[in-house]
């Protein structure tokens, strides 16, 4: 039986092909189809678009058709960065009325493309200011959740080794970490994007001297996150050798072993880069009025409280309470890094060829 951190769906393994070009759109436009087309009274009916993490529970989404008399039907449109692709190759004929998932990694790219209508909701708590986009496009993305990205640990096996388990960032290009770290690709996964992100946040312009470094350092570069942490990873479930592994702050609760009160892992908070994750209204919409409501109530209490055990994601209304697991072993990193949305616009295609350039020698 899998254990619920392999089946968890928030770090995404979909490819990331779209981080250098867009070849393909799927669903273009609401005109019919299961999958999401309008209905008759558009107004009932909700189209979103979301990357492929969205799980939320029946019984909210049940809530808020109670509330409002509107169906929301999610469409599925790939991880973070295909979906944002397939927005901007769609604006002249919108393939649904909302988006959820854009995150601030991507977050300029839609703003600067025009594929977004203001919407200054009164419905956000006071907390999430800390969460909302930087510059412009602070009108048209509304913060709905955030998840650290961060290296996580096998305390288990670092015990029995009798080694201390890494602290730092730099601590995984010491030779006594050498061959034990592994980490999606940046090209391929958003983990991997969040944690090269997080060096360039760190080393400025030393990050290729870092990746240098690492890669002297026998680290292991995967296509994706289950890759990393279910196959290499030693407290992943199967028989990994590498006690290191780029995942979540939210990742050790869910290595607390059948029986126990303590995970066997624990996340290095001071390696974090921070993802946070915006819905906004679609230009073109056939509804806009109604995901405008849908926003007001991703914001609400239901909502944010369902996000931590369905999306595996931190509320941006810090007033609601988390599950005792999170609350005592998934706390969020107190100084995460960041990278401006808008210098990840600038720089991400050249970012992403150096990367490659450094990780394929």
């Amino acid at each position: 039986m899998r254990t619920r951190l392999s089946t968890r769906v928030r770090p995404c393994v979909v490819a990331l092909s779209t981080l250098m070009v867009a070849t393909f759109v799927a669903g273009c436009g609401q005109s019919g189809g299961s999958s999401g087309g309008s209905s008759a009274d558009d107004s009932k009916t909700l189209v979103v678009a979301t990357h492929d993490s969205w799980a939320m529970s029946g019984d909210v989404l049940a809530a808020f058709r109670k509330k409002t008399g509107i169906t929301v039907k999610v469409q599925p449109q790939g991880d973070a960065g295909q979906l944002t692709n397939k927005l901007v190759l769609t604006k002249d004929s919108p393939l649904a009325d909302g988006v959820y998932g854009i995150d601030n990694t991507f977050a300029s790219r839609a703003v600067d493309e025009g594929v977004l209508s203001p919407y200054a909701t009164t419905a956000l708590p006071r907390s999430a200011a800390a969460f909302r986009l930087q510059g412009d496009g602070a009108d048209q993305l509304t913060p709905v959740d955030y998840s650290d990205v961060c290296v996580n640990v096998d305390d288990t096996w670092f015990a029995a080794k009798g080694i201390p388990a890494p602290r730092t960032l730099d601590d995984l290009t010491k030779p006594a970490y050498k061959g034990l770290f592994v980490t999606p690709g940046a090209t391929t996964s958003s983990p991997g994007l969040a944690f090269l992100l997080a060096t360039i946040a760190a080393k400025g312009d030393g990050w290729r001297d870092y990746w240098t470094r690492l890669m002297a350092n026998g680290t292991k570069i995967t296509s994706g996150w289950s890759d990393a942490y279910e196959v290499d990873f030693t407290a992943g479930g199967g028989k990994g050798d590498r006690p290191a592994v780029t995942s979540y702050s939210s990742s050790p609760p869910f290595t607390i072993p059948e029986g126990k009160t303590q995970p066997t892992t624990h996340a290095l908070l001071d390696t974090c880069f921070r993802q946070v994750e915006y819905a906004g209204v679609l230009k073109g919409s056939k509804n806009p009025t109604g995901m405008q409501e849908f926003i007001d109530f991703m914001l609400g209490r239901q909502f944010q409280a369902a996000l931590p055990d369905n999306m595996y994601v931190y509320p941006v209304d810090t007033s609601v309470r988390l599950p005792e697991s999170w609350a005592k072993f998934a706390k969020a990193s107190p100084k995460p890094y960041s990278v401006a949305p808008s210098e990840v616009t600038r720089n991400r295609t050249e970012w992403l060829r150096e990367w490659r350039d450094i990780t394929s020698q």
